[in-house]
Parts: C-alpha cells; sequence; structure tokens
C-alpha cells in the first residue's frame, strides 16, 4: 500500500478510537458555536471537535473535552468550512504564492486553485513547475491548472512558449498540479473550427488524457451558445467551468448545459451580480454556482479582503448566507473533487472560518489542518519570503525600441483610426473609430477625444513584431505607461499620449527585464521590477506590493490624468484576444469575433 494512505489509516483509526474510547480526547473544541451546515444549507448551535488536522465531530462535543484540550468559547459566532477560489492567477496580483496566501489566509481563504496560464505563456514548463514547488511553501492548500495550450490563438499572437498536447504527460504528472486551466484555445468556436481546426484535435488529447487520470479540465466560453457552447463543453471531455460568463442569458445557458457557472467578481472584472440573477430572479439551483475572483490586486486583498468580500457581495445581492457560502465551500470542492475540504464533518480536513458577523463575512479566526492560524485579521504565522530560481527570470529578450517602431503610418493630413473601446470592469471592449490628425505622415494621439496610441511588442525575441493601434477609456492627457504584464502572452503593453513617452517608458521595462514604468516628459516618473517572468516580484512582500502599486497608480492619475481606477490591470486584459470584441497583439489589431488582423488606419 502507498505510504500515505497507511498513515492515513492509521490517523482515522486514532479519530475512531477518540470518539469511541474514553482514554483520549480532542486537541480543540471550538464551543458553543452556530454550524453552518452547507450539506443541509443549515445553521444550528454546536460545538466542532478538531484532532490533529481532522474534525472528530460536529455537535455536542463535551464528552470529548479532557484535561488538555484547548476549548475555546465562540459562542455568538458562525463555524464555516474555509473558503475556496476556485479561479484565480498569481500572476495578476504580481504576487507569489507565499505572498498571496500571507494576505488571503487571515480572510478565512484556507485554499486556492490557480491558474499558470501566464507565466506558463512568458516561460513555458519550467515557469508552472517553479510555481508547483513554491506551493510547498505554504500552509494552505493550493493546487494548479494549467495550459493545454499558448498562445491561446497561435495565428494571432506569440507566446514566450508553445504549449501543445506534447506537454501535457510531463505536467499533469507533476506534483500540486490536479488538472487542465481554463480552455481559451477554443474559446471563439466558430473561427477556430473553421480556421485552425487542428487546434481542437490537439486540445482532445490534452483533455482526454487529463480525463483519463480523473483529472478536471476548465473552460472558458465567453458569449458562447447553442451548438457552440455544446462544441466547447464536448472539447473539455463534457464536464468544465466557465469564469467568462457576462450576462443573466449566458448564466441560464450554461447552467442548463451542465457547465459549473464560475461567477468571476476580482478587482477589474465584475460578473457575479449579473451573473447571480439565474438564481435571484429565475430560481435556479445554484450548486453548479461558484464565486471566484479570476484577477485580484494586493490592495483589494489587504483592505477589502479575499472570498468573505466576494460572499459579502453575493449576499448583498438577494443571496441566503449559507447558499453564498455554498459557492465558496462544497460547490467547488464538489467540482474539483477535493473531498475532504469545502464541508464541516467528521474525517474531513480542519480548515475553519469563524466568522462574527454574517451578512458582513467579517472573519475572527481562522484555522487551517486543525491549527489556528489567523485571529481578527492578521496571521499567527510565520511565512518565510520565497525566492524564485534564475531560470524564471529575465524573459525579457529584445533590445530597446526607436520611436519609428511605434509609428503608425497613414497619408494625408487626418486619418480615420480603429480605435479599442476600454470598458471598465469587463475582459470585453468594444470598437469605434475616430479622426486623427496626420503629422509628417504619422498618425497622431489625440487627448482632446480620448484617442490615445497602444501598442504591444514581443518580448522573448522570437518574431520582432510590434502591434499598433489606438485607444479610448484612459483619459489620459499627458504621458505614457507600459507593462510586461499583457494577457495571456504577456508580452510589453504599453498607452500613451504621444510616442516619445510610450518609448521612454517601454525602453524603462526592458531595461528592468520585466515590470511596469511611468514615463512624462521623456523621463521615467516611477517603475516596479517584476523579475519572475516579467509578472511576478519576489523582491516585495505583500504589504509592500500593495503600496508601490498605489504609488504608481497614483502617478498615473495625477501626473498623467488617467481616469480609469486599476489602470495596470485594466491595459494589460486589453491583448486578450480570445475576449471579444477588439484587442492588441503582437501582430496587431485583432478582431476577435471575426478571427484576423485589422490595420489600424481605415
Amino acid at each position: 500500500m502507498d505510504p500515505k494512505y497507511t498513515k492515513m489509516a492509521m490517523e482515522y483509526r486514532n479519530l475512531i478510537d477518540v470518539l469511541m474510547g474514553d482514554k483520549e480526547y480532542a486537541d480543540i473544541v471550538l464551543y458553543n458555536g452556530k454550524i453552518i451546515n452547507v450539506i443541509t444549507r443549515e445553521i444550528y448551535d454546536g460545538d466542532i471537535a478538531i484532532k490533529g488536522k481532522y474534525i472528530l465531530l460536529v455537535g455536542d462535543c463535551r464528552k470529548l473535552i479532557g484535561p488538555d484540550t484547548l476549548v475555546i468559547d465562540v459562542e455568538g459566532k458562525y463555524l464555516s468550512p474555509g473558503f475556496i477560489d476556485s479561479h484565480m492567477h498569481f500572476e495578476s496580483s504580481m504576487l507569489t504564492v507565499t505572498e498571496f496566501s500571507r494576505l488571503s489566509i487571515p480572510s478565512g481563504t484556507t485554499t486556492l486553485v490557480a491558474d499558470p496560464h501566464e507565466i506558463g505563456n512568458a516561460l513555458g514548463a519550467v515557469g508552472m513547475k517553479a510555481m508547483a514547488d513554491e506551493i510547498d511553501n505554504v500552509p494552505n492548500k493550493v493546487y494548479l491548472v494549467v495550459p493545454a495550450l499558448t498562445p491561446d490563438c497561435p495565428s494571432l499572437e506569440t507566446a514566450g512558449v508553445d504549449i501543445t498536447s506534447k506537454d501535457m504527460e510531463d505536467l499533469l504528472n507533476y506534483k500540486n498540479i490536479i488538472g487542465i486551466g481554463e480552455l481559451q484555445g477554443f474559446s471563439n468556436a466558430k473561427h477556430v473550427y473553421r480556421n485552425t481546426p487542428e487546434i481542437i484535435t490537439d486540445l482532445l488529447a490534452s483533455t482526454m488524457y487529463a480525463k483519463a487520470k480523473n483529472m478536471v479540465v476548465d473552460g472558458n466560453a465567453p458569449e458562447l451558445f447553442g451548438a457552440e457552447l455544446a462544441a466547447h463543453i464536448i472539447s473539455t471531455g463534457g464536464k468544465c467551468s466557465c469564469h467568462e460568463t457576462t450576462t443573466k442569458e449566458e448564466a441560464m445557458e450554461k447552467l442548463r448545459q451542465g457547465v459549473y457557472l464560475f461567477m468571476r467578481e476580482g478587482s477589474t472584472q465584475k460578473n457575479m451580480a449579473e451573473c447571480i440573477r439565474a438564481v435571484t430572479e429565475e430560481g435556479m439551483d445554484s450548486r453548479r454556482c461558484i464565486l471566484a475572483t479570476d484577477d485580484m490586486v494586493a490592495a483589494d486583498l489587504e483592505n477589502l479582503g479575499h472570498m468573505n468580500e466576494i460572499i459579502r457581495r453575493t449576499i448583498r445581492e438577494g443571496v441566503d448566507p449559507v447558499e453564498a457560502i455554498q459557492m465558496a465551500t462544497i460547490n467547488p470542492a464538489t467540482y474539483f473533487g477535493l473531498g475532504d475540504i469545502g464541508v464541516l464533518a467528521p474525517g474531513k480536513i480542519a480548515d475553519i472560518a469563524v466568522i462574527d458577523d454574517l451578512h458582513e463575512m467579517t472573519v475572527d479566526a481562522v484555522f487551517i489542518d486543525g491549527k489556528l492560524v489567523a485571529s481578527k485579521g492578521q496571521l499567527l504565522i510565520d511565512l518565510p519570503p520565497y525566492t524564485y530560481p534564475e531560470e524564471v527570470k529575465n524573459s525579457v529578450k529584445i533590445a530597446p525600441i526607436t520611436e519609428r517602431d511605434l509609428e503608425i503610418r497613414a497619408e494625408g493630413t487626418t486619418a480615420r483610426v480603429r480605435c479599442i473601446e476600454l470598458i471598465p470592469d469587463q475582459n470585453l471592449t468594444g470598437k469605434l473609430e475616430e479622426t486623427v490628425r496626420v503629422y509628417n505622415g504619422v498618425a497622431q494621439p489625440d487627448v482632446s477625444t480620448d484617442t490615445l496610441e497602444i501598442a504591444c511588442i514581443e518580448r522573448y525575441g522570437r518574431t520582432g513584431n510590434i502591434g499598433k493601434a489606438f485607444v479610448k477609456g484612459f483619459g489620459m492627457t499627458s504621458g505614457a505607461f507600459a507593462e510586461s504584464v499583457a494577457h495571456d502572452t504577456h508580452n510589453i503593453m504599453v498607452v500613451g499620449t504621444n510616442i516619445r513617452d510610450m518609448v521612454a517608458a517601454v525602453n524603462r521595462v526592458i531595461e528592468l527585464g520585466g515590470g511596469i514604468a511611468i514615463a512624462k516628459n521623456g523621463r521615467i516618473l516611477s517603475d516596479m521590477r517584476l523579475p519572475v517572468g516579467g509578472l511576478i516580484t519576489d523582491e516585495l512582500n505583500g504589504h509592500e506590493v500593495s503600496q508601490k502599486i498605489a504609488e504608481l497608480e497614483r502617478i498615473a492619475r495625477d501626473d498623467l490624468g488617467c481616469k480609469v481606477h486599476a489602470p495596470f490591470m485594466h491595459l494589460s486584459f486589453l491583448s486578450l484576444s480570445t475576449s471579444p470584441t477588439w484587442k492588441i497583439t503582437d501582430k496587431g489589431l485583432v478582431d476577435v469575433n471575426n478571427f484576423k488582423i485589422l490595420p489600424p488606419v481605415v
């Protein structure tokens, strides 16, 4: 027998001896609380007895209290399973697994399911394995679901490393990896089928291998209905999730087709309020409704909380508190097959959130594996900082650019240009046309109409591509900012009011080896290095990252006049080639709905 199961058998036998004998007792009893039962959707008075890392008994636990039992009086407090974030990206927070955990554990999150799609695009298997290795450094439960394909649209963009089905056996047998992440390669189902059908064959090879290993496969199906949605579901092996749902009608369709509805509510993409209407207005069953953040910045983790904040928002949409908690506990545990967490019951892992106020979701204490790890919003355990190996750094491999590289050439004195329309708090974008002035054969940004230039520079040294277009929605009046965070291939993105500052910002990002830079009047106002894959810093802790990003956002607002909140995250999603309507990649302006590259000048 596997030694792991032998050990578990011995641990379970000890639990039975404590329950049935009279010589051993519980290690801890949470006494006189209010049990949140996510199995039966009830709240009732009771205790929880803990032995080692397991729950012994839920109910009347007085007989399990011995002379050495730690009895914690939780009268008036609610006892819930620890919360699960079912779909998130560490890279979007710019934090290591360790620093994200440091900020999220005190608010009750005990399990994270992360998709290393971003570091996978930048570095391939070596980056994802490095992240899987870091998981051993943290006390909470962290699992990875890896991409089956990078880049998502090979004909429309360039990634640092190309991942296909040939990589799946290696990755899916690596520690802490439990399945395949969002299947973006078949998001635009109709056009992928018509233009790159070989991708479908390759994805099916990956997903069938995962299914043979009883692993999950996440879907990604924005604005898909009918036959296209059905084809996408089948491509995942018949059981999938989707975190890209933005309307009630979409939510209803996906629930009816058996999709697990991951209702996204992060820092800049907020779709839960619309999705939950399928439950609150149409009375649909919520067992396949799951709360997830997708992308959360450090400042929000520090100032708002994590899954407790998302549950609170869900309650405010009219959902019963216990039902909302189900969406971050038993529902995701069921989807991922994590049978030892997500409920409060005998033999389950003692991951517990102690809640003061059920409607405000204020978390008083957090237990992981039966140990008190956080109290009153403060982490009680030491998490040593984690430093990544050099092999996942220095991912920017291009020389500095020039102003000529960013010029959009046009004839005449004015030009009609295509503009991406930024939609705040959404991955989706609009499409517009604007008239701009042409000077010396170059189309000029126009701050009076908020028509700015945007560019995407391939940073891995594979092609030398630079995609260029225009964008509306940032509201900037001067300067530029650039970053090596650009979903999902993570080339260098830059937006600006003039080419001179755009070049200065891009070249500073190149000099940093990845990061964020803000320029005005030809000089750098501030920057931040992201050495790990150009996406994450292992040089700052979570609080320091939060402070630095706040400083950069203040400069973007006060010195550049930027009007949109979280501007760096908003910019990063303007290259997401699988999300309608127009996006920018290193190959140019992408018409997502029609799967083609458009010239920036009409």
